[in-house]
């Protein structure tokens, strides 16, 4: 029994000094984004995909928005350009 308590404090500090070693080998890093993510030369393009409010503003301006209506399940619309 004893034997075994032994060996396991054992396997316990090994364990410890291997992942504080590791740490300091790899320090944490910030994540990087990837350059497909990234908008090419800093210019924004017009978003093709309205957002919910976007899209009841856009049907009040043409006169298809009643008060009242649900804005879940609205219509498809396609932005001004």
């Amino acid at each position: 029994m004893q034997k075994s308590l032994y060996f396991l404090k054992f396997l316990l500090e090994s364990i410890c000094k291997t992942s504080q070693l590791s740490a300091l080998q790899h320090p944490i890093r910030d994540m990087t984004q990837h350059n497909s993510f990234k908008a090419a030369g800093g210019a924004t393009k017009n978003r093709t995909v309205l957002k919910r409010f976007e899209r009841i503003d856009l049907l009040r301006k043409r006169k298809e928005w009643k008060d009242g209506q649900r804005v879940v399940g609205l219509k498809k619309t396609k932005p001004e350009e």
